[in-house]
């Protein structure tokens, strides 16, 4: 029992946790459009999409729903949305929590995914309605930033931060060229991620003969300073610019 137990509990279940719902959400959307004379397309219909919680501009600052700064991290539009961001949740979401422990990796998912719907709603057009684990996913990204900056004496966990910084890079860019992707969302999940990661830190763990204790505090109440601020200041702007404040 106690091996099950602690089977159990060294696996990454809160990313299979993420894996499922919105997988499940993904399936009642489906389900619920076929149910409503959209065939097999209901999670790219823009009111099946507004009925499940999507981000747009005018449920949140009109209709005064907030929980649509959350609800966009499980639903996706499409078939292929929803594979491609499993498939990176999958590898890169098993990897970081196994590093950094389950507590930690559910509050840089979430507030990652945050960050990036508060800078998307802020800034993005009246008219746009968006989702997707994107905004969390580039907060995981971010995550190997901080992770190379505490292990900055480790070639390899440097190497990868540094692939992980042009990686992000590399995606920004073809997002600012193409069409349909939510670019402020993908910029505020990375910022948000690495954020919020410097505040959690790291658990204590050796790197070879080096023993670190994670961000130092002062980094820590710095970036959670930042990560309040940026939030606060984005909604003030979005409020003002409607002139609800």
């Amino acid at each position: 029992m106690n091996f099950t137990v602690k089977k159990w509990q060294n696996r990454e279940y809160v990313t299979l946790f993420f894996l499922m719902i919105q997988v499940a959400v993904f399936i009642i959307m489906e389900w619920y459009g076929m149910l409503n004379g959209y065939g097999l397309q209901g999670t790219e219909s823009v009111a099946v999409l507004n009925k499940f919680g999507a981000l747009t501009q005018t449920g949140i600052l009109m209709d005064h729903e907030w929980w649509r700064l959350i609800t966009p991290i499980f639903i996706h539009i499409g078939i292929s949305h929803l594979f491609f961001n499993s498939l990176t949740l999958y590898f890169i979401g098993r990897q970081l929590e196994s590093i950094i422990g389950h507590a930690r990796f559910f509050i840089v998912y979430m507030l990652a995914g945050i960050a990036g719907n508060v800078i998307s709603l802020s800034f993005g057009q009246l008219t746009a309605i968006s989702a997707g684990a994107s905004t969390s996913l580039f907060g995981l990204f971010a995550c190997y930033l901080v992770l190379a900056e505490v292990f900055r004496f480790n070639p390899a966990v440097r190497a990868i931060g540094k692939n992980m910084g042009l990686f992000i890079l590399m995606n920004l860019l073809f997002n600012f060229f193409g069409s349909g992707v939510d670019i402020l969302g993908h910029i505020g999940g990375a910022i948000g991620g690495y954020l919020v990661m410097n505040v959690v830190s790291i658990p204590k763990m050796t790197d070879g003969r080096i023993i670190t204790d994670g961000v130092n505090i002062h980094k820590r109440i710095i970036s959670g300073a930042i990560y309040v601020f940026m939030l606060v200041i984005s909604m003030v702007f979005v409020m003002k610019k409607y002139g609800i404040l």
